[in-house]
C-alpha cells in the first residue's frame, strides 16, 4: 500500500482583538506615561521660565553687542583694600566685599527647585547607580517599563507564529516615537529639559523592539507562503514586495547601527540612516495604507527637525589656531557672540577642501567654551581624536603667520545650540564642582565663566566653585593658563579653586617652577584627583561660610558637572552616591551633570 503524501498544516489564529486599535491606545498610554513625567518636572521648568529672557535663550545663534561690564560694583573697606588683588584666593574676602547697585537694589537670585524632595533623595541616589557604563538603574527601570507595555499586545490573545499581522502593528506604531527620540530639535526632550543626548538610548531601544516587530511578521509572512508554495505569486503583488523593502532597510539600519561600527565608521552608520530612513516610510505606507496615521505623523516631525536644523544653522567665517600643548584646534567664530547657554554645543562643519573629499561635509559636535556675549565670539576646541579632526588640525597648522599667532581664515557651518543643562540652573545652587578631563574642560570653562558673571550682576546663588581638570600633561596647562588665571581674579564674591591634576611624568624640563603656583586658588598635582575629598571640601565651604553676602541665603544643593570620557564620569557617578546622606541633606542634595565623549 502506497504511503500517502502529507500536506503541510498550517495553524492560523485568528486575534479577537483588532491590532489598530490595540496599539494604537497602547500608544496612548504610553503619552499618558511621558505626560506624567512631564508634570512632575513641570516646576523646575517653571522656575527656569520665571524670568523673561531665559525664554529665547539657548535656541538660535545670533550676534548682538557686546557685553557691558556687570551694573553692580565691588566696595572695599579700607582695612582690607591693600589685599584686595587677592581676594578671589581667600574666603575672609566676604566680610570684606558688598554688593552695591546704582539703584541700591539688592540682588537677585533665581529660584531653586530640587529635583526631588528631601525624603526621596537616598532613592534618587540610588535610582543613578550605574548598571552598566554609561546606563543607570533609572533608564533601565524606564526600558523595563517600556518593553513591559509592549509585551502586552505582543501577546495579548495573538500568537507570534501563526498571527504575524500584529507585530507589524506594534513595529509602526512606535515609529514616531522613534523618528521624535532621533531629531537634533527633540519634542520629547525639550518638554523633559533634556537635550537629544540624553534620551538617544531610548532611541536605540525603540529600534531594536521596531526591527524584532516588523522581522516577526516579515518573515511570518515569508514562512507561511514558503510552506503554501505560493512565495513568489505573493511578492510579485506591489503590496507585499514593498513591506519586504521595508524589512530589508529595518535590517540595514540595526546591522550598521551597532556600536562597533558606528565609532569605526560614522559616515556609512549616518549615510545607511538616512538613506533606510528615508525609504522605509513610504515603503511601509504603500504595503499598508492603512499605517497613513503614523508614517505621516513621524515624516512631520522628519521634516519638522530638518526646517529647525536649517533655520539654526549659521554659515560664516572662523580662525583655527593649533594649540600643540593640548592637542586641539581653537576655532575662533566672532561673527557668532549670543544665543547659546553655557554647556550646550554646537555642530561643526569645516567647508575647506582642506578637509579632504568628503572631510568638508561631515559635521561634528563641540562644546562652546566661550561666554554669552563675550568680545571673542564663540570658541570652540576640537581635540584630534579621530580622521576629522586630526585633519582640521592639520589644516590650522598649515597656515601663515598671522598676528600674535598662527592663524588660518576659514568658512564654517554652524548649526545648533543643542543639549546643556535644560530646565537646571547651575546659578540656583549654593556649590558648584565641575570636573573635567582633557577637552571636556571647554564644557567647565563656559560653566564657571557664566556663573562669574551672574554673579557680579547679583544673579547667582552660588558661594563656593570648584574646577578639577584632569589632564596627560603638565605643559596642557600653558594655553588655557591666562584664562583660568583670569577667573580666579574675575569672581570677586564667590571663591573659586582651580585644581589641575596631570598623570603623565612630564618630558624634559618641567614647564613650570616650583614657586609658580604660590597662591590656594590654582594648584598643579601629579596623580589623579580623590574626587570624594573635594567633594566634602565643597560641601564643607558651602554650609560653613560666615558673614557672607549670600550667607543669609539658605542652602540650595551642590551641582557636580563633569566632562569628559566615559569612566571619567561613571566613576564620579560613583563618588557622589557614596556621600554620607547625613552630608547630602546638610547642602541641600547633590545633582550631576554629565557630559560624555562619544556618539
Amino acid at each position: 500500500m502506497a504511503a500517502a503524501a502529507v500536506a503541510p498544516t498550517i495553524v492560523s489564529f485568528e486575534s479577537t482583538a483588532d491590532p489598530a486599535a490595540l496599539v494604537y491606545h497602547i500608544d496612548l498610554f504610553l503619552i499618558a506615561i511621558f505626560a506624567a513625567v512631564v508634570f512632575f518636572r513641570l516646576p523646575r521648568a517653571i522656575a527656569r521660565f520665571w524670568r523673561f529672557s531665559e525664554w529665547g535663550t539657548g535656541y538660535i545663534l545670533y550676534h548682538t553687542n557686546f557685553r557691558r561690564s556687570a551694573t553692580r560694583r565691588v566696595e572695599f573697606n579700607s582695612e582690607a583694600g591693600s589685599r584686595h588683588h587677592d581676594l578671589a584666593t581667600d574666603d575672609t574676602h566676604w566680610s570684606s566685599v558688598q554688593r552695591v547697585n546704582e539703584k541700591g537694589a539688592a540682588p537677585s537670585y533665581p529660584p531653586h527647585v530640587s529635583s526631588c524632595p528631601q525624603v526621596f533623595r537616598g532613592a534618587l541616589q540610588l535610582l543613578h547607580t550605574r548598571f552598566n557604563p554609561g546606563v543607570s538603574m533609572l533608564q533601565v527601570i524606564i526600558i523595563v517599563i517600556y518593553i513591559a507595555t509592549l509585551v502586552y499586545p505582543a501577546f495579548y490573545k495573538t500568537n507570534p507564529f501563526s498571527d504575524p499581522v500584529r507585530y507589524g502593528w506594534i513595529g509602526v506604531s512606535q515609529l514616531p516615537f522613534v523618528f521624535a527620540l532621533s531629531s537634533k530639535n527633540n519634542i520629547l526632550g525639550w518638554f523633559l529639559g533634556s537635550g537629544y543626548e540624553k534620551v538617544h538610548i531610548l532611541h536605540r531601544v525603540i529600534g531594536r523592539v521596531i526591527v524584532l516587530s516588523v522581522n516577526i511578521h516579515g518573515l511570518g509572512f515569508i514562512y507561511q507562503w514558503n510552506l503554501e508554495g505560493v512565495f513568489m505569486s505573493k511578492i510579485a503583488n506591489p503590496n507585499n514586495y514593498w513591506g519586504l523593502i521595508a524589512l530589508i532597510c529595518a535590517d540595514i539600519l540595526i546591522i550598521f547601527s551597532t556600536s562597533w561600527l558606528r565609532n569605526k565608521a560614522y559616515t556609512l552608520f549616518l549615510s545607511t540612516h538616512i538613506v533606510c530612513a528615508s525609504l522605509i516610510l513610504p515603503a511601509i505606507i504603500t504595503h499598508k495604507p492603512a499605517t497613513s496615521p503614523y508614517i505621516l505623523t513621524a515624516v512631520g516631525i522628519f521634516v519638522l527637525d530638518r526646517v529647525m536644523r536649517w533655520i539654526k544653522t549659521r554659515i560664516t567665517t572662523a580662525t583655527i589656531r593649533p594649540l600643540p600643548e593640548l592637542g586641539v584646534t581653537r576655532v575662533e567664530i566672532p561673527s557668532i557672540n549670543a544665543g547659546w547657554r553655557a554647556g550646550q554645543h554646537v555642530r561643526l562643519r569645516v567647508l575647506s577642501s582642506g578637509m579632504g573629499i568628503i572631510g568638508w561635509s561631515e559635521t561634528h559636535p563641540f562644546t562652546i567654551a566661550s561666554i554669552v556675549k563675550g568680545e571673542e565670539g564663540m570658541i570652540l576646541m576640537c581635540k584630534k581624536t579621530g580622521d576629522w579632526t586630526n585633519k582640521l588640525y592639520d589644516l590650522a597648522k598649515s597656515s601663515a603667520y598671522e598676528g600674535e599667532g598662527e592663524a588660518r581664515k576659514v568658512r564654517v557651518s554652524v548649526e545648533g545650540p543643542y543639549g546643556g543643562p535644560g530646565h537646571r540652573m547651575f546659578s540656583s545652587f549654593s556649590a558648584a564642582v565641575f570636573i573635567a578631563g582633557g577637552s571636556g574642560i571647554t564644557f567647565a570653562l563656559s560653566s564657571i565663566q557664566d556663573l562669574i558673571q551672574k554673579d557680579l550682576e547679583g544673579h547667582s546663588r552660588v558661594k563656593v566653585i570648584h574646577l578639577v581638570w584632569s589632564v596627560q600633561e603638565p605643559s596642557s596647562l600653558v594655553p588655557l593658563l591666562p584664562l583660568l588665571t583670569s577667573l580666579v581674579q574675575q569672581s570677586v564674591f564667590t571663591p573659586i579653586r582651580i585644581s589641575v591634576f596631570y598623570t603623565r611624568a612630564p618630558i624634559g624640563k618641567f614647564p613650570f617652577s616650583d614657586t609658580f603656583f604660590r597662591s590656594t586658588a590654582l594648584t598643579l598635582s601629579p596623580g589623579r584627583p580623590k574626587v570624594s575629598k573635594i567633594l566634602e571640601t565643597s560641601i564643607s565651604k558651602a554650609v560653613s561660610l560666615g558673614s557672607g553676602v549670600k550667607d543669609h541665603e539658605k542652602i540650595t544643593g551642590m551641582i557636580v558637572g563633569v566632562c569628559g570620557p566615559l569612566g571619567l564620569v561613571d566613576s564620579v557617578a560613583v563618588e557622589v552616591g557614596k556621600v554620607d546622606p547625613l552630608r547630602r541633606d546638610q547642602v541641600g542634595g547633590i545633582e550631576i551633570h554629565d557630559e560624555c565623549f562619544g556618539w
